[in-house]
């Protein structure tokens, strides 16, 4: 189990979670409801409960449902100060060329591979398989957001947008299992290793460890929370003071900045045990995460369209490494930017607590929320450029 590490422990309990009978089920009806309607309220969601629609099991399932919703927003955004506040911003001046570098190979192998897959899978019978090409541009350069911004701008068929959701994210939690077990000594044998300075990068600061001896962690990881607390306070009040669709991307960049400021303060970036509170943050977000993955959705099995995703998420991931060995980017550099883009920026921390390398984290960060940016407009000029053909 220690081999696993905690991330994919975290994952595969999370996965167990949601797919065993241990928590209530909301069904395939309410299922579909919330996906088609990612923003119904719980007075929306009861009154499907008193027409007879959904049971009570249902409705208690939504309410769980929206326990997790919530446990994933506050668990990385507070993941995110946290595993920034002992950053050492000197250094990411080394990083921006290849960040710059690595964030232009990985929209080429995304874009590349859902190219191809289009005109090998366009023979599917789901009709306007174009759409879904440009879902996944969508989704894949940047997030959920962007997903379902373009089921509307497209207007792509519920069924079909619910079973490609589905898939996503089914397929990503293996994408995801792959990057922190596999992935990290396979991309480590045919890559660069990150440039390290054992002092500061990827190591725990021996700070931490006389932490232990002084009785104080409580007090410590206390103070750093609290400082996490405020930060995201003020970032999820200017993000509220945003039009929707700016929301997420104000939010998170603001959170960033401020975590990055933060830093350069020496009484926050000396205080121990930040980076390690914020890894246990992550580990939440993983079991949460891996739990809402209903992996008895892929029932209804489409093998086009499987493979189509999986082609998307895999191919593009093998593509990236190919072209990070030939233009020489290190191996965090092209795992980071991979997530960044395939996940979004959420997921940077947990790759980046994996690999014990929380200088990638701000390079990440700062690839998915250009993602977040372009992601409409790519997704929607590559679904009507793929539709002539």
């Amino acid at each position: 189990m220690e081999k696993l590490g905690p991330v994919i422990i975290a994952y595969i309990f999370g996965l167990i979670l949601g797919n065993s009978n241990l928590l209530p089920q909301m069904g395939s009806f309410l299922n579909e409801f919330i996906l088609i309607n990612p923003k119904a309220s719980q007075e929306e969601i009861e009154g499907l409960f008193f027409n007879g629609q959904i049971t009570e099991n249902n409705l208690l399932a939504f309410k769980i449902y929206g326990l997790k919703d919530a446990l994933l927003s506050v668990s990385v955004l507070l993941a995110i100060p946290l595993m920034l506040f002992s950053s050492n911003i000197q250094q990411w001046k080394s990083l921006a060329g290849k960040t710059l570098a690595s964030l232009f190979i990985g929209l080429f192998s995304v874009i590349s591979m859902i190219c191809l897959g289009y005109f090998l899978f366009r023979q599917s019978e789901i009709p306007d398989f174009w759409k879904i090409a440009g879902l996944l541009v969508g989704v894949y350069t940047g997030g959920t957001p962007n997903l379902a911004s373009l089921k509307m701008m497209l207007d792509v068929d519920p069924g079909t947008y619910i079973l490609t959701h589905t898939y996503d994210l089914v397929i990503g939690v293996f994408y995801l299992s792959f990057l922190v077990t596999v992935g990290k000594n396979l991309f480590g044998k045919f890559l660069p290793q990150f440039p390290k300075n054992p002092s500061q990068i990827g190591e725990i600061p021996d700070r931490n460890k006389s932490t232990f001896k002084s009785g104080n962690k409580a007090k410590h990881i206390l103070l750093g929370i609290g400082y996490a607390l405020l930060i995201v306070v003020l970032g999820a009040g200017l993000g509220l003071s945003v039009p929707e669709s700016m929301l997420m991307v104000v939010t998170i960049l603001t959170i960033t900045t401020l975590a990055i400021l933060a830093s350069t303060v020496n009484a926050i970036n000396k205080i121990p045990l930040t980076f390690e509170t914020g890894m246990y943050f992550i580990l939440i977000f993983s079991v949460v995460v891996a739990s809402m993955a209903d992996i008895r959705a892929l029932t209804e099995f489409n093998p086009e369209l499987l493979g189509y995703i999986s082609l998307a998420v895999f191919g593009s991931l093998s593509l990236h490494l190919l072209l990070s060995r030939i233009f020489k980017i290190d191996a965090d550099t092209t795992m980071i930017t991979s997530v960044s883009f395939i996940c979004s920026p959420p997921f940077v921390p947990v790759i980046a607590g994996a690999l014990g390398n929380k200088n990638i984290i701000i390079s990440g960060i700062t690839i998915g929320i250009v993602g977040y940016a372009i992601g409409n407009y790519l997704g929607f000029f590559m679904a009507n450029f793929l539709k002539m053909f």
